[in-house]
């Protein structure tokens, strides 16, 4: 069977009509400030041949969350739903089964917490946060590691205290492309990927931690090769981080930069990392 090719990261948003802030959605991000929907993507996976996506949080909102959902059973190229929950709640469980028994619940596959919003790089080891991770990995859903290589530390602890939940790490920690730093970035993912029998990684969300308007795909290889060396192809995962992206480059040349980086693979390693490894990681319903 052919594996599809998944966007496993990419988000939607109305930041000036959907009743959510965006205060980051300034500055050098202003030009993305607008409303990205389904049919704003629709072409680019064409284009590229990509079959589906996983459509993942930005805000920490319950209401968000259950708006993805409802927009996942309405579109037909959403796969999954990564969606926030309040992880500190002693009723987390309870939260995800009306989550999941709601209007397009079945589509929920994983969650979020936006890590880096957090003053303490350590949050994801407070004691309430590791009891709404334990509900996580009860109602059988991944957890997205969203962080930088101040939160690799932490995010190596818990993914080793916690074997039952299965991880994905995303954006390989967001390194410091642009000013071609690899320490201690690189030392640091090999710990978290000593436990990759249940921690993923997406190469994803790159050309924007490199330099916006002079990166090129070679910047990005000696970051992907660490990744692919430290995680292995069956545990590493195609990802745009869609339309964040946009300031630093087109859907296309995300698609492009990562496939001049895999060059060596063969199809099936390179099938893995374009779509097995999401369909594993998140269990994704219309593939599994």
């Amino acid at each position: 069977m052919t594996i599809p090719i998944i966007d496993a990261h990419q988000h939607f948003w109305n930041p000036d009509g959907g009743g959510y802030s965006y205060p980051w959605l300034s500055g050098p991000f202003q030009p993305i400030r607008r409303a990205f929907a389904p049919d704003d993507l629709r072409a680019d996976l064409e284009a590229d041949g990509i079959s589906a996506t996983v459509l993942v949080q930005t805000q920490n909102s319950l209401d968000e969350t259950r708006d993805f959902l409802r927009l996942a059973e309405a579109t037909d190229f959403v796969a999954g739903v990564v969606g926030w929950v309040d992880l500190t709640d002693p009723a987390v469980a309870e939260t995800l089964d009306a989550l999941r028994s709601g209007s397009g619940g079945r589509w929920l596959v994983g969650v979020r917490h936006l890590l880096h919003e957090e003053d303490d790089p350590a949050w994801i080891l407070r004691p309430d946060a590791r009891q709404g991770l334990e509900a996580v990995a009860a109602a059988g859903l991944a957890y997205d590691l969203v962080g930088t290589t101040a939160h690799l530390p932490a995010m190596a602890r818990i993914v080793a205290e916690m074997p039952r939940l299965r991880f994905v790490l995303d954006h390989i920690a967001k390194p410091d492309i642009a000013a071609g730093v690899m320490e201690p970035w690189r030392s640091l993912v090999r710990q978290v990927a000593a436990h990759r029998e249940h921690v993923w990684c997406k190469l994803s969300g790159m050309i924007t931690e490199a330099d916006w308007t002079r990166w090129k795909p070679s910047d990005l290889q000696p970051y992907i090769a660490h990744a692919l060396a430290a995680f292995g192809v069956e545990r590493c995962m195609f990802g745009t981080d869609w339309p964040v992206c946009l300031v630093a480059g087109s859907y296309r040349d995300v698609v492009a930069a990562l496939g001049a980086a895999l060059g060596d693979l063969d199809s099936e390693q390179h099938a893995q990392i374009m779509g097995g490894s999401a369909i594993a990681a998140y269990r994704l319903p219309q593939f599994s």
